[in-house]
């Protein structure tokens, strides 16, 4: 199984009924699969990732179109076997997309602005991103004026985002999961030892997070516990 099966997985919280659990990734083993999907006919400078659980969609964002671009994969996680589908345009909250998180069950999605905001959207039809439409939007520029990644913990409570500004992860508390009008800065930070973190993700338990750095070129594991 691949990591970024894994990943996806751990995040939504959902029993794969296969019998995977989690299995910390060997990342200083791992190897390229020599398969890759071109994402240039709907995006030139792609930035945020997300597959749903069961590996059937993919989604994109970026900051040339401003963009969520969805994409079918009529093999689950074999990204050779994707196509585009649709997109939503989040140009009229933030003209530089640069992460995106969704709910576990596709009926909320999340993206967050370079510098900015988080924004949250309501779908009314679970991951099909042409239903999507402006809930709220809450403001992390305080703490990283160019905010890059973002994470939800699997329940909703918490959401963390990281920066290039700080080199920092922050994290964040929602009193109502879910619902980003109720989030606040819990006033916890971790300093990193990168200089250009760009998306970070967490072991479903919390134990273990990870972090990509533009500079370095390289997935950076952190132990939490």
């Amino acid at each position: 199984m691949s990591i970024a099966r894994l990943m996806q997985q751990a995040a939504a919280g959902v029993p794969t009924g296969g019998g995977d659990v989690w299995t910390d990734p060997d990342l200083a083993n791992a190897s390229y699969d020599s398969v890759s999907f071109s994402v240039v006919g709907e995006e030139l400078n792609p930035q945020g990732l997300f597959f749903r659980p069961d590996g059937i969609k993919m989604y994109v964002t970026g900051v040339s179109s401003d963009n969520v671009n969805e994409y079918d994969l009529s093999t689950a996680w074999d990204v050779s076997s994707a196509s585009y589908l649709q997109n939503f345009s989040v140009a009229s909250q933030d003209g530089t997309p640069v992460d995106l998180r969704f709910k576990p069950d596709g009926t909320k999605m999340y993206v967050l602005g370079f510098g900015s905001n988080v924004y949250e959207y309501s779908l009314s039809t679970a991951w099909d991103v042409s239903t999507a439409s402006y809930v709220a939007a809450f403001a992390v520029s305080s703490q990283d004026g160019n905010s890059r990644g973002l994470f939800f913990s699997p329940n909703g409570d918490k959401f963390f985002m990281c920066g290039t500004a700080s080199d920092d992860v922050f994290q964040y508390s929602l009193t109502t999961p879910w619902d980003i009008s109720t989030a606040s800065y819990d006033s916890v930070n971790f300093a990193l030892a990168t200089t250009f973190p760009v998306s970070l993700f967490f072991k479903s338990d919390g134990s273990k997070m990870y972090v990509s750095d533009q500079t370095g070129k390289a997935i950076y594991q952190y132990s939490t516990d």
